[in-house]
């Protein structure tokens, strides 16, 4: 079933050209990030673009909860009254963060050094999801954790009262636990050190500063090195949220495959540490297009173009690409099954503990639509026939996960058949119009109330 009830089956049927513009929704990674880092200043941070999925709306639950001020003023304008670091108050009640693992994660790192008890639960997909990668670094702030077997959820959280700052290598490429880290670091005396040996998602560093907190990143021989300097009074901000790339990834990647298409998707975000699908696809032979690049709020902005893109070919994805699309894999299988030849995807063992086992999930859905894929634990390799070669006709299941459901609508989009999803219903976690506005273009898309 989904996230937050009964599930709602879907199925793409073949479209016609897909045409116009497409309005994504604002970056989820920013608006979680803006509503923790608008709860811990002092002051009132005004958020514009905010995304309205119910991850976000979780997180801002979860922000109320522990003692800020966070409203909905409508078309996503929110503001937050902030507490302050260290400021965040006990809350009364489990912290539900639903199907977020972001979310939930970061909650905990923003939480680990006050010298309060929290216990956090989420959906059935969330609660299988291991938390030990964010609370074995928390405990070296002091943090104390106690969960079910293996890590998971639900858990509580008891902060540290006399919290040290902390040295901390990332063993595995996660912006996740980077940032769980650093916003544990920020009620920690002294300098707290997060060293990544590969670059991922820097919006936490970036938005750290803007928000008044004295931190710098130095690349060594060791990789990234972040220092972040413990206890400032982090100031509110204005913030206008980009257009989410990884939401923008849905409309592009079916322009790409849907005959006849020509697609905008105005202001995106194009931070370097998130465009590798975009790099990708062009590598393909895609015929995508940036238009109007700019800088808005100290992130790289443009408008994509996508037009239906019949010569793509297979390519070997670099490993060190991974951390800068990870959520976008799923998707550009789908891709590669309408490209030609093999596209070659390694270095993404991460996929595996994402909201679902991301690599299964792809290859198990599109094998039973007649594609080829072979796969690894840390691998998977799509054979693509080309244009119109995908059979479909099949229902996939989504478990629970939102970009999983997506990216098997779009592939029903271009293939022979419909091809349909158990259950829909995660979608709202992170595109909650994703629906509305693929219809708007022209793909075909129908659910089942059960």
């Amino acid at each position: 079933m989904s996230a937050h009830g009964t599930p709602i089956p879907m199925t793409a049927h073949r479209s016609g050209p897909l045409k116009g513009e497409a309005h994504v929704p604002g970056d989820k990674s920013i608006s979680h990030r803006s509503l923790i880092l608008g709860a811990m200043a002092v002051g009132e941070t005004h958020i514009t673009g905010l995304l309205e999925g119910q991850d976000v709306i979780d997180t801002g639950r979860a922000m109320r909860a522990f003692g800020a001020e966070v409203t909905d003023h409508g078309q996503g304008v929110w503001t937050v009254q902030g507490v302050g670091v260290g400021g965040f108050g006990e809350p009364d009640n489990v912290i539900d963060c639903g199907n977020s693992g972001t979310g939930v994660r970061l909650i905990m790192g923003a939480m680990a050094t006050s010298a309060i008890t929290a216990t956090f639960t989420g959906d059935a997909s969330l609660n299988k999801r291991p938390m030990a990668r964010v609370t074995d670094p928390l405990a070296l702030f002091g943090t104390q954790s106690h969960g079910r077997t293996g890590g998971r959820l639900p858990m509580t959280l008891i902060g540290a009262r006399d919290p040290l700052p902390v040295r901390y290598t990332v063993p595995v490429p996660s912006a996740q636990v980077k940032s769980a880290v650093l916003l544990a670091g920020l009620n920690a005396p002294g300098e707290t050190v997060v060293i990544e040996r590969e670059a991922t998602r820097d919006h936490s560093e970036r938005m750290l500063a803007g928000f008044g907190a004295v931190i710098s990143t130095e690349v060594t021989d060791q990789g990234r090195v972040i220092t972040l300097q413990g206890q400032p009074e982090l100031k509110p901000q204005t913030i206008v949220v980009p257009r989410d790339p990884s939401s923008a990834a849905f409309p592009v990647c079916a322009a790409l495959v849907v005959e006849g298409s020509d697609v905008l998707v105005p202001n995106i975000g194009l931070n370097p540490t998130r465009a590798g699908l975009f790099t990708t696809l062009q590598d393909m032979g895609a015929d995508l297009t940036f238009e109007n690049l700019r800088e808005e709020g100290g992130e790289p902005v443009a408008d994509l173009r996508a037009r239906f893109s019949p010569d793509m070919k297979g390519i070997e994805v670099p490993p060190e690409r991974a951390a800068s699309m990870i959520d976008e894999y799923p998707v550009l299988s789908v891709v590669a099954a309408f490209a030609t030849g093999d596209t070659v995807m390694r270095g993404v063992k991460e996929l595996r503990v994402k909201e679902s086992d991301r690599i299964d999930a792809m290859a198990s859905g599109l094998r039973a639509n007649g594609v080829a894929v072979q796969e690894g634990e840390d691998w998977w390799i799509v054979t693509g026939g080309g244009p119109g070669s995908v059979a479909g006709g099949e229902t996939v299941q989504s478990h629970l996960d939102h970009r999983i459901a997506m990216s098997f609508l779009i592939l029903g989009m271009a293939a022979q058949k419909p091809v349909s999803v158990d259950d829909g219903g995660p979608i709202a976690t992170s595109f909650p119009i994703f629906e509305p506005l693929m219809s708007a273009l022209g793909a075909r898309i129908e659910r089942t109330e059960t």
